[in-house]
C-alpha cells in the first residue's frame, strides 16, 4: 500500500475499541501502512510531531511554580510571619535578613531537588522499553515511545506490548492481560485481535499494526481512573515517624514556654518571634530534601555501578536483604554456552541431532541455548530444503521446544528440551531410558547441561537421537565473589533448572555447599505451584531453608522458595530473566532482573542489571546499606540537634528567664544547618558488614546520650560566661549562637558512624566542604557583627576549641555505648 504523503493533513488513527471489528486489510487501508514494508522514517516522523510520542503524559510543574512552592507551605510560612511581625514592628534589618535567608533556603531546595529530579530521570530513560518495528522495509529496534499508528511492530515471548496493536492474518499469541482485567489466566490471540499496551505476550510470536498510541491506549486510560500509589521504604516511613514526633515535642515545649513567657509579662511581640523560632529550631525541615537526594543519587550510584533501580523504596529491601536465590546461568556462570560433540542414543551420526536441534531453534531472536546450537563448530547443511511448518518455542514450565518440519513431501516433528522431558515425551522406552539417564548423570557430574533431541517420523514413530552437551563455564571471579558475599553475610543460594548433578558441580568449583534438592520433590511438579497455590507447605519449610540450592527449578518453584523464605521473617531476592519468572520477581523483596532479561521480568524487578555477574549485586547491596548508613546517620543527628537546641533554649526561657538566642539568630542557624546537611547524601559512609534494619530504639538510645550531653555543654559554656567572665548578655548570645552552630554540625561526625570520628572512612569533600563553609560563614557572622554583637577572633577561637573538647568526650561516650550496649547482633 502506497505511503501516506507528507502534508499537514492529521496522520491516519483509530479507535482500538472499534478497530478489531472490521477486516484486517480495512485497517491497513486506514492507517496507510505496508505490512511488508511498514511505514517510512519520514511519515513516521510527521505523524509522531502531530500525535506526540508514545508514551503517558506526566505531570509536571513549570520549574518557576516548582521553585515557588519551595516558599508555600508550614515552615516557609512560619519563616514569612517572623518576616511580617518584623515588619509591623519596624525592624527593617531583621525583615530584609529574614527573606533573603528565606529565599536562600528556597534556591538550595530547589537546587537539590531539581538534580535529584534529573537522575530519576536518567534512570527511567535507561529504563525505556525498546520496540522491534518494520521501517523503510527493514526490521529496527527502536525506543518504544517512538511509536506512531500504523507502525509494523514485532511481539514476542516475554515482550511487553508497547501499543495497542491488531494482530496480522495468520498469527497466534498468548498474552497475559492481567495488568489491565485482573485476570490471572493468558487470553489467546489470532489474526486481527487486538493487543493491549502494557499486557505481556506469555507464548508465541506475531507481527501487529499499531493502531493507538500514548494517551490513546486503553492502558492510559485505565490509569487515567485508578492512578496508582507509589511504594514507600520502611526507612523512608520510619524517618517521617521521626519528623511527626519532632514536631509534636516541639510544639509541645513551645506551648509551655509562649504560656511561661506571657505569664512573666514578657512582650507579645519578643514571645511570638521567640515561639516561631524555637518551631522553625525543632522541626526538620530539610528531611524531605535529604531523603529524596540521597535516594536519588544512591540510584546514580548504582546505575553506574550497572545495576538499574525501577523502583528507589526497594534500595531499603537491598540494604536489609539477607538470602539470595541466584541463578546460575549468568550469575554464577559466563552465560556463554559452547555445544560439545553429541552423545548419540538412537541418532545415526551427529550430524542428523545437530540439524534436528537446529529445526527447533527461533533464528531470527535465539535465546542462549538456539545461539549456542547455531554456533556449533560443525553446522549441518542443506537447512534450505526444510521448511518449519509449525514451530512451538520454548516454555519454561513445559521445558522444551518442537517444530513440525516437511521436506520432499515427508512430515516429521523434532523436539528439544531437558533429557527426562524428552523421555516422558517418548512414553519413557525400554533400553533408552535407563542410557539417557546415565549418560546425563556422567555430563552432570562434568560439569555440563544437557538438552535431550528427539525425532518422530508417522512410519518410525519416536527416536531419542542423543543428548547434546552444552558447557557454560563459572566465572573465573566466582570464588571469591562467593567468598566476598559469605564476608558480608549474604546468605547464597544457588537455583538453577539443571540437573542437580550439574548444581553440585558448580557449586564445588566456586566455593557454595553442595547440598542441592530437586525443586519437584519438595513442591511437587511446577505446574502445581505457583502464584495462588494456597497455604506454604510448612511440612516442608525446614527442608527448604537447609538447602544450599535447589535444581530443576520452574518460575512456580521460585516463587514457593520466595514465600518460604519470607515467611521465616528474611529478606530474599531474586534473579530471573524469563516471562514466567515475573511473578516470583514482583513477589521477593528484591527481584533482580539480569542482562538479556524480558520486558516482562525487568517490569517486574525492583534492580535491573547491565551486566552480569554475582559481583554487581554485591555492589548493589553495599551501596544500598551506605544509603541505609546515611539516613540512619542524619536520622540520628536529627533527634540529637532537636533533643540539644529546644531543651537548651526552653529550659533556658524557664528557669534563667534569658533568651540565648534571638529569633533571627534561630533562624539564621536552622538556615545554614539545613544548607550543609543535605550534602550527606554525598558522604563516604561506612558500609555495615551484615545486613540492616531500621532500629528505632538504637537511634534513639544513642540520640538521648548525646542530646542532653550537649545541653549540658551549652548550660556550663552560659554558666562560665555569665558568672565566671561577666560577659553581658548580647555578648552571651553571641558566643552561644557559635557554639550552637559549631557544635551542630560536628554532631554530624559524631552520628555519621558508630566508630571513632577520626577513624576511615573519612567524611566525603562534599560533606566536609558544606559543614565547614557555613561554619565558617557563621563564624564570621559572630567575628564581625552581622545580626549580632561581636565577639573578635580569640573569643571565637575560644568557642571552636570547647566545641572540639566536647565533640571528643562525647564521641568516647558514643563509642562506648556501641561497644558496651548497643553492638550489633
Amino acid at each position: 500500500m502506497a505511503q501516506a504523503r507528507a502534508g499537514s493533513r492529521p496522520p491516519p488513527s483509530l479507535d482500538p475499541d472499534t478497530a478489531g471489528s472490521q477486516p484486517i486489510a480495512r485497517t491497513l487501508e486506514e492507517l496507510e501502512t505496508d505490512p511488508a514494508a511498514g511505514l517510512s522514517s519520514q511519515e513516521a516522523d510527521r505523524r509522531r510531531e502531530q500525535v506526540g510520542p508514545n508514551a503517558l503524559e506526566e505531570e509536571k510543574a513549570h520549574p518557576l511554580l516548582r521553585f515557588l512552592s519551595y516558599f508555600w507551605g508550614p515552615i516557609p510560612w512560619m519563616i514569612e510571619v517572623a518576616a511580617l511581625l518584623a515588619g509591623i514592628s519596624q525592624r527593617w534589618e531583621d525583615f530584609a535578613v529574614i527573606m533573603v535567608l528565606l529565599a536562600i533556603n528556597g534556591g538550595v531546595s530547589f537546587w537539590h531537588e531539581h538534580k535529584a529530579s534529573q537522575a530519576i530521570d536518567a534512570l527511567k530513560r535507561r529504563l525505556a522499553l525498546e520496540a522491534l518495528v518494520l521501517r523503510d522495509g527493514r526490521r529496527a529496534r527502536i525506543p518504544a515511545r517512538d511509536l506512531v499508528p500504523g507502525d509494523i511492530i514485532l511481539v514476542s515471548l516475554g515482550h511487553v506490548v508497547p501499543a495497542d496493536a491488531r494482530m496480522l492474518e495468520d498469527q497466534s499469541l498468548s498474552a497475559d492481560e492481567s495488568a489491565l482485567t485482573g485476570e490471572s489466566l493468558p487470553v489467546t490471540k489470532e489474526g486481527g485481535d487486538l493487543l493491549y499496551s502494557g499486557t505481556t505476550a506469555q507464548l508465541g510470536k506475531a507481527w501487529a499494526v499499531v493502531v493507538a498510541t500514548g494517551p490513546a491506549t486503553r492502558f492510559a486510560r485505565t490509569v487515567a481512573l485508578v492512578r496508582e500509589a507509589g511504594g514507600e521504604s520502611h526507612f523512608r516511613r520510619a524517618v517521617l515517624r521521626i519528623g511527626y514526633f519532632l514536631i509534636a515535642a516541639s510544639l509541645l515545649l513551645v506551648a509551655l514556654v509562649v504560656a511561661l513567657s506571657l505569664h512573666r509579662g514578657t512582650p507579645v511581640w519578643t514571645v511570638i518571634l521567640f515561639a516561631l523560632g524555637l518551631v522553625l529550631a525543632g522541626i526538620p525541615q530539610a528531611m524531605p530534601a535529604v531523603l529524596s537526594v540521597t535516594m536519588s543519587i544512591g540510584a546514580s550510584r548504582l546505575a553506574r555501578m550497572k545495576a538499574i533501580v525501577s523502583r528507589l523504596a526497594a534500595m531499603d529491601e537491598m540494604a536489609g536483604l539477607q538470602v539470595l536465590c541466584a541463578d546460575k546461568t549468568g550469575t554464577l556462570t559466563k552465560n556463554q554456552l559452547a555445544l560439545q560433540e553429541p552423545v548419540l542414543i538412537e541418532g545415526r551420526d551427529a550430524r542428523e541431532a545437530v540439524l534436528a536441534a537446529t529445526l527447533t531453534t527461533d533464528r531470527e531472536e535465539p535465546d542462549p541455548i538456539d545461539r549456542a546450537i547455531l554456533g556449533y563448530p560443525h553446522p549441518p547443511d542443506g537447512l534450505e530444503g526444510y521448511r518449519v511448518e509449525a514451530f512451538r518455542p520454548f516454555d519454561p514450565n513445559r521445558k522444551r521446544a518442537e517444530a513440525d518440519v516437511a521436506r520432499d513431501g515427508r512430515r516429521f516433528t523434532v523436539v528439544k528440551g531437558a533429557p527426562q522431558v524428552v523421555l516422558d515425551l517418548m512414553g519413557e522406552p525400554e533400553g533408552v531410558t535407563d542410557r539417557v539417564h546415565r549418560e546425563a548423570d556422567r555430563l552432570g557430574e562434568q560439569g555440563f547441561r544437557s538438552l535431550g533431541v528427539a525425532r518422530h517420523d508417522p512410519e518410525e514413530g519416536w527416536r531419542y537421537l542423543a543428548i547434546l552437551p552444552l558447557l557454560d563455564p563459572p566465572r573465573e571471579d566466582k570464588a571469591q565473589m562467593v567468598r566476598d558475599a559469605k564476608a558480608r553475610h549474604l546468605d547464597l543460594r544457588m537455583v538453577t533448572g539443571d540437573h542437580p548433578a550439574i548444581g553440585r558441580q558448580i557449586a564445588r568449583q566456586i566455593g557454595l555447599n553442595t547440598n542441592l534438592v530437586r525443586a519437584a520433590d519438595l513442591f511437587g511438579p511446577g505446574e502445581a505451584g505457583g502464584p495462588g497455590r494456597g497455604e506454604i507447605d510448612w511440612s516442608i519449610h525446614e527442608e527448604v531453608l537447609a538447602a544450599d540450592g535447589f535444581a530443576e527449578v520452574t518460575p512456580e518453584h521460585k516463587f514457593e522458595i520466595i514465600r518460604h523464605f519470607q515467611a521465616a521473617d528474611r529478606i530474599v531476592g531474586m534473579t530471573g530473566d524469563g516471562v514466567n519468572d515475573a511473578p516470583a520477581l514482583k513477589q521477593a523483596d528484591v527481584g533482580i532482573a539480569v542482562p538479556g532479561a524480558t520486558d516482562a521480568a525487568r517490569s517486574a524487578s525492583d534492580l535491573v542489571l547491565t551486566e552480569s555477574g554475582l559481583d554487581v549485586i554485591i555492589r548493589g547491596v553495599e551501596e544500598a546499606r551506605r544509603i541505609f548508613g546515611r539516613m540512619t546517620g542524619y536520622a540520628t543527628y536529627r533527634i540529637t540537634e532537636t533533643i540539644r537546641l529546644l531543651l537548651f533554649l526552653s529550659i533556658a526561657v524557664a528557669a534563667f528567664a534569658f533568651h540565648p538566642i534571638t529569633p533571627i539568630m534561630i533562624i539564621l542557624l536552622v538556615i545554614l544547618n539545613d544548607i550543609a546537611i543535605v550534602a550527606i547524601a554525598w558522604d563516604n559512609a561506612p558500609t555495615p558488614g551484615r545486613p540492616v534494619r531500621w532500629r528505632m530504639p538504637r537511634i534513639l538510645a544513642i540520640a538521648g546520650l548525646l542530646g542532653p550531653a550537649g545541653v549540658v555543654s551549652s548550660f556550663f559554656l552560659y554558666w562560665i560566661l555569665r558568672d565566671l567572665v561577666g560577659h553581658p548578655a548580647h555578648l552571651i548570645q553571641t558566643l552561644l549562637f557559635l557554639k550552637l552552630l559549631v557544635a551542630g554540625h560536628m554532631t554530624l561526625f559524631l552520628t555519621r558512624q558508630q566508630g571513632w570520628f577520626w577513624q576511615r572512612p573519612f567524611p566525603s569533600a562534599t560533606l566536609f566542604i558544606a559543614l565547614e563553609a557555613t561554619q565558617v560563614a557563621g563564624t564570621l557572622a559572630a567575628v564581625y557583627g552581622f545580626l549580632m554583637a561581636p565577639i573578635g577572633w580569640v573569643w571565637a577561637g575560644i568557642v571552636w576549641g570547647y566545641a572540639i573538647a566536647w565533640m571528643v568526650l562525647l564521641d568516647g561516650i558514643k563509642v562506648l555505648a556501641y561497644r558496651r550496649f548497643l553492638a550489633s547482633p
